[in-house]
């Protein structure tokens, strides 16, 4: 496991536990009941019509976009959740800046997000996910060792909030984002990748929406993605030079290469960042002191992202900075930990220097 898959081993842990157990057939929308059959009862599309994704508001365009994570001191995804007034203050601070979010779960925190969005008409669409985690533990054959039920049920929870957002809020939710890192070999929740085809076709098949999965840059260059990705309305990359060994003079060019790299791979689908960005602390302990070699502070996080920026709205390359707020329930116990420090904004909801300057409309 490399630094990255290190320091979201715990990430992947607590989303884990956050899912509630199924609780018999989900209702739709309207009430009436949804199908829950087996996943791999939804055959693959043919022929594969693709669905684009469009990020734009109106006819604005809104690639420039945030990850959000809802918790705050206090919570976290196994634990309290942020209250719909918590939820409101973060969505107008963050919309005074970005008009697309992406969220990695359908349920729990994500259905206040869509309501609130809703309710107080703001200038926000989202990047929905859906989390998918391992139902099972296999050995190097293949061989299932052992089964996990409330996985299962997790899963199945999470597909049909999806389902029912989409319905729900036709004119919020833009795509779907189904598992987050589960193919990368580092990854602390793999999922085999016919579990993970089988939700994306799934999803295809009982909404209208593009449908896409997020992994690292390091997964989506290699040969072995495309099958993958031809399940694909879009393929969604993680790129993130600090994580990488870059320096902060050399990281927008390790971007452009990487990507150019895997749109080489994938010429036949549109490729979007759904990760990048600079933290502002980390300790020197571990895999942080060893891969990443760049400054890290205020100062630089504000020269990453206005470099960055300018170069995602010239090419209009849709792409989430990692992340709006900082997330202390992530990483270790030590509070200088890299997991915790990835926002614009601090956990107490005060600005960092990137965004202090108010308003940075696209």
């Amino acid at each position: 496991m490399n630094a990255l898959g290190a320091a979201r081993a715990l990430t992947g842990a607590l989303l884990l536990l956050a899912m509630p157990a199924a609780l018999g057939p989900s209702q739709g929308a309207t009430g009436a009941p949804v199908p829950t059959a087996p996943a791999a009862a939804y055959p693959r599309e043919e022929p594969f019509v693709v669905r684009p994704f469009r990020p734009y508001l109106g006819d604005r365009w809104i690639g420039e976009a945030i990850a959000y994570g809802p918790h705050r001191d206090g919570q976290r995804p196994d634990g309290p959740a942020p209250s719909r007034a918590e939820v409101r203050e973060d969505l107008r601070l963050v919309s005074r800046h970005w008009s697309l979010v992406r969220l990695y779960g359908a349920s729990g925190p994500a259905d206040t997000v869509l309501q609130v969005i809703h309710d107080e008409r703001l200038p926000v669409r989202v990047l929905l996910g859906v989390w998918i985690a391992a139902e099972e533990r296999r050995d190097s054959t293949g061989r299932v060792l052992e089964r996990f039920p409330a996985a299962v049920a997790a899963n199945r929870r999470e597909i049909e909030a999806a389902v029912v957002a989409s319905r729900r809020y036709p004119d919020l939710v833009l795509a779907l984002c189904v598992g987050n890192e589960t193919q990368i070999f580092w990854s602390a929740h793999r999922v085999p990748a016919e579990r993970l085809v089988a939700a994306i076709r799934e999803l295809r098949a009982r909404t209208r929406l593009p449908v896409t999965t997020g992994d690292d840059y390091n997964y989506w260059n290699k040969p072995e993605s495309r099958a993958l990705a031809s399940e694909l309305d879009f393929v969604v990359t993680h790129l993130h030079p600090l994580w990488n060994g870059s320096q902060l003079d050399g990281a927008l060019e390790w971007i452009r290469t990487n990507l150019s790299a895997i749109r080489a791979r994938h010429p036949d689908r549109e490729v979007i960042i759904g990760e990048t960005g600079w933290a502002t602390l980390r300790n020197d302990q571990g895999d942080q002191g060893k891969l990443m070699k760049g400054a890290l502070g205020e100062a630089e996080q504000a020269a990453f992202h206005r470099q960055v920026s300018a170069w995602v709205k010239a090419e209009h390359v849709p792409t989430f900075f990692f992340e709006a707020f900082d997330e202390n329930w992530k990483g270790g116990s030590d509070p200088a930990d890299v997991e915790k420090h990835w926002g614009f904004f601090r956990a107490d909801r005060t600005p960092k220097l990137a965004v202090a300057g108010g308003s940075d409309e696209q």
